[in-house]
């Protein structure tokens, strides 16, 4: 079965261009033009990835990605007219996966899809106690890669398809310092140009969710200068 796309934008002509791209990359593509009626559709039909415009008629983009996030569990991918940091960061916040600014060729519009849906073979794992390649076990701190779960504590913390990726990411890496660079090379397969805030954003969220200190941070740690290290210690 395609994977299924629902397209939330207002530029008929620029949807139906996308659509038909898409459509002949073997995506199945629906379109929706307006943010208040995008809401029920997403959350009624699960779609695989959403791409939702930020400026919408009824209601933004950023609002229909903070309303639906927390009963969607697909893929989210912002567009967003303005490259401006607060749209940007503020759509991760919100809950979306990843964010791209218009205009965008549709060649690196569907590459960005496709590093978005992709699920990476499990990664070795390095550092952890009482796990396998598909998971990492570290104190009470619990990773899988099969399941696409972690829990802290015993407790599930609900992650969006790209914190999971970083997270994942980080952990597998436990105990070594990861650039930014690296990290988006290998969640977005792009460089980092000294502006990308994404994996900054993202960060923080998990911090919030791993009950990590903002101020202090002892389980994903900010190495000046160098990047962010997972900690092997602190999990209790």
């Amino acid at each position: 079965m395609n994977t299924r796309i629902l397209l939330v934008e207002d530029d008929t002509r620029l949807a139906e261009l996308t659509a038909e791209y898409l459509g002949k990359n073997d995506f199945s593509v629906s379109i929706e033009p307006r943010g208040d009626t995008a809401e029920a559709r997403i959350l009624e039909e699960q779609p695989d990835l959403v791409i939702l415009d930020v400026m919408l008629p009824g209601k933004d983009g950023l609002e229909v990605c903070r309303a639906v996030r927390p009963a969607y569990r697909g893929v989210i991918l912002m567009l967003t007219a303005r490259d401006e940091d607060f749209d940007q960061i503020l759509g991760l916040e919100m809950g979306a996966d990843d964010y791209i600014a218009k205009p965008v060729q549709p060649r690196v519009l569907l590459a960005r899809i496709k590093a978005l849906l992709r699920r990476r073979p499990a990664t070795e794992a390095t550092g952890g106690s009482g796990g396998d390649d598909e998971s990492l076990v570290f104190g009470q701190f619990r990773i899988s890669q099969v399941t696409r779960n972690a829990s802290l504590a015993g407790q599930t913390i609900d992650l969006t398809t790209a914190e999971f990726d970083l997270l994942w990411l980080l952990a597998s890496h436990a105990g070594n310092v990861l650039s930014r660079d690296d990290l988006l090379q290998e969640l977005r397969g792009i460089g980092f140009d000294g502006l990308d805030r994404s994996i900054d954003a993202r960060i923080s969220r998990l911090r919030k969710k791993l009950n990590d200190d903002p101020e202090n941070p002892t389980r994903i740690k900010t190495v000046r200068g160098k990047g962010y290290l997972f900690s092997k210690h602190d999990w209790n």
